[in-house]
């Protein structure tokens, strides 16, 4: 099978190093191969995505000579794959409309003695999971709503005798167990734990999926074979690799990368204002030569990369 890499921005902000970083770690796994890199645009939220961040993503991209093959993908316009996806789990009872507001959620879980934690921090308590089928139906069609996966029937369904097989075991809210239910990584063998996740949002009210859903759909549609990303998203997996046992979609093997950091100590980020890659052309940069820096691991002055 011919290798398939891809780079997934969403257009927010203009690039910075470390999405060049990520764009060519990305961009050479697939080359060393000859195989295949794709460009795809996140652009689900409705809210913070700006037509002239995608065009600022694909001018930075030409000038450090970080080129995808193949037609640009943007998930705008892949919406009825999301919602078939998420129409699959709903006749399975997998998800749940949840009609709770940020303000709610965060009393409910201030109200708690020990409110269990996740690696995105406090998971959801669960409000909307239990709400009978008749007041859903009548808030649905009144309220806006997310749809959030049910973790703890997801992981029941895996179980052997429900359709997954023998070789797949699960137990709500006790991990998928041990040597089951694995990702391939490019350095290890990691065992899928969503359920530290608690039941994670797959559609949002603002938008008819979320990131979890939409990357997953995508990476199977795409055919891509290896996500190289960064570590910042590496919990992540869990939840990608337990939707991708539920909707039968193939696993890609994952590469984490390190993060790079700034001289405060801190990630690269947009909302942190971290130096675009627009601010370094225009200071007279080469690019080549910036990539070739990159790919060796000569970081420019004040950039380095996290160690963990």
């Amino acid at each position: 099978m011919s290798t398939v890499t891809r780079f997934a921005p969403s257009p927010t902000g203009r690039l910075h190093l470390g999405h060049a970083y990520s764009a060519l770690r990305a961009h050479d796994h697939a080359r060393r191969r000859e195989g295949t890199f794709l460009l795809r645009i996140e652009d689900i939220d409705p809210g913070r995505s700006r037509p002239e961040h995608v065009d600022g993503i694909i001018e930075d991209l030409e000038w450090l000579g970080i080129m995808p093959d193949g037609e640009i993908v943007y998930q705008s316009e892949r919406l009825p794959l999301y919602a078939e996806a998420l129409d699959r789990l709903k006749a399975r009872g997998l998800v749940y409309p949840c009609f709770c507001t940020r303000s709610a959620i965060a009393a409910e879980i201030a109200a708690s003695a020990s409110a269990p934690h996740g690696p995105d921090g406090p998971i959801y308590p669960g409000i909307c999971r239990t709400r009978p089928n008749a007041e859903r139906t009548r808030r649905m069609a009144q309220e806006p709503h997310a749809w959030r996966l049910d973790i703890g029937n997801a992981l029941a369904s895996l179980l052997p005798g429900e359709g997954r097989g023998p070789e797949r075991s699960a137990s709500p809210g006790a991990g998928f167990g041990p040597g089951t239910l694995t990702w391939p990584d490019g350095d290890i063998e990691a065992v899928a734990r969503p359920e530290l996740f608690g039941d994670v949002v797959l559609a949002r009210k603002d938008a008819p999926t979320s990131y979890h859903l939409a990357v997953t759909v995508d990476d199977a549609a795409q055919s891509v074979t290896d996500v190289v990303r960064g570590r910042d998203l590496y919990a992540a997996t869990h939840v990608h690799r337990l939707l991708q046992a539920l909707l039968d979609l193939p696993t890609p093997i994952y590469h984490h990368h390190p993060l790079l950091i700034g001289g405060d100590g801190q990630r690269l980020a947009k909302r942190e204002g971290a130096p675009t890659i627009r601010s370094l052309r225009a200071a007279g940069v080469d690019p080549e030569r910036l990539v070739e820096d990159l790919r060796t691991g000569r970081l420019p002055y004040g950039y380095s990369a996290a160690t963990s």
